[in-house]
């Protein structure tokens, strides 16, 4: 990314769902073997997260609370589904999700801190970026070894943990994502 905003005053801000540390931990040892492949940037896990709505570059924001919705999650998939992929993500199916999306849109749009997405919102978790073919290009690499399926285990219902207000700063070796803020979820005690 430009320099100018590597060190722009303002935050590059989202709001995402946590998700629980032994599913982080299952991720990231499943991902030790499925996201081998050289053009594959895994995220670390601490950086597995879902997100609810990505702010861009803003200097403030507010915090809602809502129960902690139950997740599950499936199979990877690349995004684009056609072509080459750019990412690998894992759809996560729960319609509780979608109404706290919904619900913190609605309160970020009305205290003017986000303007929503044209397209609708897909629940997922990404799991891996993929590398650019060649140094300073725009076009991704191919992914010769995509990331196979998850174990059962790891696609058991479970509650999210808590909500969280990310900075992300980008890096040449990929986006960190501080959190800001982190609300715990009624409710996420009781898995």
């Amino acid at each position: 990314m430009a320099k100018e905003r590597l060190k722009s005053p303002r935050a590059r801000l989202f709001v995402a769902l946590d998700i629980p540390e032994d599913l982080r931990e299952g991720l990231a040892e499943w991902g030790g073997r499925a996201l081998r492949d050289p053009a594959l940037r895994p995220l670390p896990p601490a950086s597995l997260h879902v997100t609810l709505a990505f702010l861009g570059y803003r200097p403030a924001i507010q915090e809602a609370a809502s129960p902690a919705p139950w997740i599950e999650l499936r199979d990877p998939l690349p995004r684009p589904p056609r072509g080459r992929a750019r990412l690998f993500a894992l759809p996560v199916i729960s319609p509780e999700t979608e109404s706290l999306q919904a619900a913190v849109e609605a309160s970020l749009v009305a205290g003017g801190f986000y303007e929503p997405e044209k397209r609708p919102f897909w629940p997922h978790l990404t799991v891996a970026r993929v590398r650019p073919e060649a140094r300073g290009s725009r076009r991704p690499a191919v992914v010769e070894s995509p990331p196979g399926p998850l174990p059962p285990e790891l696609c058991e219902p479970r509650l999210a943990v808590r909500g969280a207000l990310y900075r992300s700063e980008l890096q040449p070796t990929g986006a960190r994502y501080v959190p800001l803020a982190q609300l715990e979820l009624p409710g996420a005690g009781w898995q």
